[in-house]
C-alpha cells in the first residue's frame, strides 16, 4: 500500500490565536474557509469599530473557553522549549528529536505529579 503524499485534506473546526492575528484579513480568510476564529479583538480595533457607529459592524464572536485551551497548549510548548535541545533542534535525526520530545514531556508530566499546581 502506498502512503499518502503531502498534507492531509482536513480542515480544523477552529483556529485559536492571540490578539496579534486579529486583523480583518485573517478573519475574512478563515470565514471564507468556514473555520471559526477564536481570536480576541484588540482594544484599538474595538474603539475604532465603536467610533464608526452602525458602519463599524458587529463585535467579533470570541469563545473564551476555547481561548483558555490555546493558552494551556502555548504554555506546554514553552515548557518543552525550555529544554535547549528541543528549542534549538540540535538533533540530527527525526528519531532522536522525537526521543528528546518524549523525554522532556515525561519530565514535565512527572514534575506535575510531584508538585501540585499552585
Amino acid at each position: 500500500m502506498r502512503l499518502p503524499v503531502g498534507r492531509p485534506r482536513t480542515r480544523p473546526g477552529a483556529v485559536a490565536a492571540d490578539k496579534a492575528y486579529s486583523s480583518r484579513a485573517n478573519r475574512a480568510y478563515l470565514r471564507k474557509r468556514s473555520i471559526k476564529a477564536v481570536i480576541p479583538e484588540k482594544k484599538d480595533q474595538t474603539a475604532s469599530r465603536k467610533r464608526q457607529g452602525s458602519r463599524g459592524g458587529r463585535p467579533v464572536d470570541h469563545d473564551p473557553d476555547l481561548y483558555k485551551e490555546r493558552n494551556t497548549v502555548e504554555r506546554l510548548i514553552n515548557k518543552l522549549k525550555a529544554w535547549r535541545g528541543i528549542a534549538t533542534r540540535f538533533d540530527k535525526t527525526p528519531e532522536s528529536y522525537l526521543a528528546g520530545l518524549h523525554l522532556r514531556a515525561s519530565m514535565i508530566w512527572i514534575d506535575d505529579l510531584v508538585r501540585p499546581p499552585s
